[in-house]
């Protein structure tokens, strides 16, 4: 099948857009005047339209896009820690977008090198839209969660509301579908929601705006990427009744993604971005605190701009036991945390995901996941030659907690 130009790209991502919110996610797509760190400042670029004229990248040169989630901690961390430079190279200031309809385009574009992407945006990408991206590693496991009104206390109370995830594809999509059926509730994507009819209506909003909008009660709730939920408890706009961890043993949210081109061409800058991601990964488990106060954005340091609080309630896995007394945590048998960093992507994961992508009610044309077989998508998606380089180099899968065999089964339970 003929691999996609840039311009047929974009005209299907603004196809998508037309025919519903398919690309809207963590930031306004709307088009804004692009913002850049002054000279020399170590804090973050932030962009948001792509220059048409970016020239691919140099060799030895890493050019790292991301959005302003916990998810990117890794590809920031590795930055922040000069884990690049480490493995020789040259590591521009990572540059921040504010949808995943920017990150997808610029990298598309070549404006950037490596992103971290949901990982069902990086299987829409490479099978629905033709375009030659790899999955190198896993960025982290975990790190979602259900956030609800204070009103709300089961999953069956949303009848007749509406909840806000942040992309059609994404595991957030799938896991409140998931656990809108085992309460005996409807999703529904258009109309309004009915409490006798158990319906509930799902919405793709910016997860920026996600916490107002609770507050203010124009949605219920609604399940995305950290820190927004510790950020709606820091900020008393509402609770979290669920952490994806619980529903979905270590399941994957986004994931490493570079160009195909890259990987073939240059496959020792490759191993090199990865060997200083996995890095990166084994620093962020092994000193959270400290991934913490990196990770923030304080004066001109830093890269992410929520409060410290809500950055260190991610990373500590804080208030673990009341969760549990509480029920948020129905599996505390699992010892999922709140977040983690283990980066191998494993096949009975992509598989699982296509299988559940495919029962997901998602905006716009999903026909090409009918015809995907798992197997085969995840031998034509993923490359893990070099994540299991890295992994040695830190001393084998055990130091992150990884099955030496690096298979393990999937465990879902909603």
């Amino acid at each position: 099948m003929a691999r996609a130009t840039r311009r047929t790209f974009l005209r299907s991502v603004v196809g998508s857009l037309i025919a519903g919110p398919l690309l809207a996610a963590c930031g306004s797509s709307s088009d804004i005047p692009a913002t850049a760190a002054p000279a020399g400042s170590p804090g973050p670029t932030v962009i948001a339209t792509v220059s048409r004229s970016t020239p691919a990248a140099a060799s030895g040169r890493v050019r790292i896009g991301y959005l302003p989630i916990t998810d990117a901690a890794p590809l920031l961390l590795a930055h922040a820690k000069g884990y690049y430079q480490q493995q020789g190279l040259e590591a521009d200031q990572p540059t921040m977008f504010r949808s995943w309809s920017q990150i997808s385009e610029a990298l598309q574009a070549r404006q950037v090198d490596v992103v971290h992407l949901l990982m069902p945006i990086s299987i829409w990408m490479r099978f629905g839209q033709q375009v030659p991206v790899k999955l190198v590693a896993w960025d982290h496991v975990n790190g979602s969660a259900l956030t609800v009104a204070e009103q709300i206390e089961r999953v069956e109370d949303l009848a007749g509301k509406t909840l806000a995830v942040p992309f059609w594809y994404s595991i957030h999509n799938v896991l409140i579908q998931m656990l809108l059926e085992r309460a005996g509730l409807q999703p529904i994507l258009r109309g309004d929601p009915s409490a006798d009819e158990r319906t509930v209506k799902l919405v793709v909003m910016p997860p920026p705006d996600m916490a107002p909008a609770l507050a203010n009660g124009s949605i219920a709730g609604y399940i995305v990427a950290e820190p927004f939920n510790a950020l709606a408890e820091v900020q008393g706009a509402g609770k979290i009744l669920r952490f994806s961890g619980d529903v979905w043993l270590d399941h994957a949210c986004c994931v490493v993604v570079m160009h195909e081109e890259d990987v073939a061409t240059r496959p020792e800058w490759a191993q090199a971005v990865v060997t200083a991601i996995v890095r990166a990964q084994r620093f962020a488990r092994e000193n959270r605190a400290e991934a913490a106060r990196l990770l923030v954005k304080e004066g001109d340091r830093g890269y992410l701009p929520q409060p410290l609080e809500a950055i260190e309630r991610v990373l500590s896995d804080h208030e673990h036991d009341r969760y549990v007394q509480e029920g948020v945590i129905r599996h505390p048998e699992w010892g999922a945390q709140r977040i983690d960093f283990r980066p191998y992507p494993f096949q009975s994961y992509t598989e699982a995901l296509i299988e559940h992508l495919r029962r997901t009610r998602v905006e716009g044309n999903a026909g090409f996941l009918a015809t995907l077989d798992p197997a085969s998508a995840h031998a034509e998606l993923v490359d893990d030659r070099f994540v299991r380089q890295a992994l040695e180099a830190e001393g084998g899968p055990a130091v992150f907690d990884l099955p030496e065999t690096l298979t393990r089964s999937e465990r879902i339970e909603p």
